[in-house]
């Protein structure tokens, strides 16, 4: 009887520690079939974001091949004299003869030029200078003020200064049109230098240009779809999937043909007499409009497709039998409703747009280049990284607050539902 009446508690705790077994089981299983996913992301996405977002403040160019230069720099009183004592060159004519016969002042001439105008000339110049003395001078600061007047100036040391790393402002200061002074203050650069903010802001135009004509042809397109039988609906989205199955490349080219002077939308508009001669629609703003449109038109199509498939056609109905008008039922009603697919689809052409390069390169003119065409410059022509990088992170910002904004309104639009 005593046995019968531990037999029921035991049985319990058994089967308590085989439910938690399994449990454990299924959650193990679950994170080995999304672990290669969570290693894929890992490696190809985030290692290469952070990578960028190093090399955006990393700057180690002359502290790896100046190392005496840098250090003297850093422990120097920069409030005695802004033009350096006879340690500080003592230590940058070590520098730079042993760089000269490594042949690794380049590295060092690359990353002042960046900074100071004629940098490159300053450092291999004095390098090549100095490396022909048979014995060292009494005084390497005269020496090389008399080789090199720009020695002796303060804006050429705070350059030096800047670039001595590990870590640097420079970069991210430069994407915003800033700079540091000789006393370390942040300035707006000079205005014939101020560039980026616009490059900045002609890329947020024409992107948002180009989500809002996506949203214009994209809705009614999707609207279309869903209110149709799905065998035909599936039919027609062949259509809105056909650019897809060609590459991009070919795309942009034909553009090029078909907005062309002679080209058919040219012939197009004479044959309406909608214009009295041809028209530039390529090489201009109008032709990367157009091109981009077209190519990232599915993209919000797709959103909105799916959430309108979604949405009941009872609730307009209902609207409709309340004694609402067919625009107010529509703005009340199914507005709301479909506002995550429209935001979904906004972001999305918006984020993929800020980044486009080739449509642009190809269809733009000069003053129509984004800012994906001057990370691509920076990092393949000039080879300035570290100004590539942090373009590539002001776009990664604004895409976090676009993200941030997209998922408050969506947070927003499902709290009113």
């Amino acid at each position: 009887m005593a046995e019968t009446m531990l037999a029921g508690p035991r049985q319990t705790r058994s089967l308590k520690r085989d439910l938690a077994r399994a449990e454990r089981k299924r959650k193990r299983n679950a994170f080995l079939l999304v672990l290669p996913l969570i290693v894929f992301v890992l490696i190809f996405f985030v290692a290469p974001i952070a990578g960028m977002l190093e090399r955006s403040v990393v700057d180690t160019d002359l502290m790896e091949t100046w190392p005496k230069t840098a250090e003297a720099v850093r422990t120097y009183d920069w409030e005695k004299d802004a033009v350096p004592d006879e340690a500080v060159f003592s230590a940058l004519a070590q520098d730079l003869i042993r760089s000269y016969d490594d042949r690794t002042a380049a590295a060092v001439a690359r990353r002042l030029n960046y900074d100071i105008s004629g940098g490159r000339s300053l450092v291999m110049g004095t390098a090549r200078k100095i490396a022909r003395l048979d014995q060292p001078p009494a005084s390497w600061r005269d020496t090389l003020i008399e080789t090199e007047p720009d020695w002796g100036r303060a804006e050429t040391w705070a350059a030096v200064r800047r670039a001595a790393g590990p870590l640097t402002d420079f970069f991210l200061l430069q994407t915003i049109d800033h700079q540091r002074d000789i006393d370390g203050s942040i300035v707006p650069v000079p205005t014939e230098r101020a560039v980026y903010l616009q490059i900045y802001a002609r890329t947020f135009a024409i992107a948002l240009t180009v989500t809002l004509l996506c949203l214009m042809i994209g809705f009614p397109i999707a609207f279309l779809l869903a209110g149709l039988r799905e065998n035909l609906a599936n039919l027609l989205m062949i259509l809105v999937l056909l650019p897809f199955w060609t590459p991009l490349l070919v795309r942009t080219a034909a553009w090029v043909v078909v907005l062309q002077e002679h080209g058919l939308v040219n012939q197009m508009l004479q044959f309406l007499h909608l214009t009295n001669g041809p028209i530039r629609l390529v090489y201009n703003r109008s032709g990367v409009i157009i091109s981009m449109t077209h190519v990232l038109l599915p993209f919000m199509i797709l959103p909105l497709y799916a959430v309108m498939r979604t949405v009941p056609k009872d609730y307009m109905r209902a609207a409709h039998s309340l004694g609402a008008p067919p625009f107010t039922a529509f703005r009340r009603v199914y507005i709301p409703q479909v506002m995550p697919g429209i935001a979904a689809g906004s972001i999305l052409v918006f984020i993929i747009a800020l980044g486009y390069y080739i449509t642009p390169a190809l269809v733009g003119g000069a003053a129509d280049q984004m800012i994906s065409y001057y990370i691509a410059f920076y990092t393949t022509d000039t080879v300035n990284w570290g100004l590539a990088a942090a373009l590539g992170t002001g776009l990664f910002a604004a895409t976090l607050i676009l993200y941030a904004i997209y998922s408050r309104l969506v947070g927003g639009v499902r709290g009113v539902m």
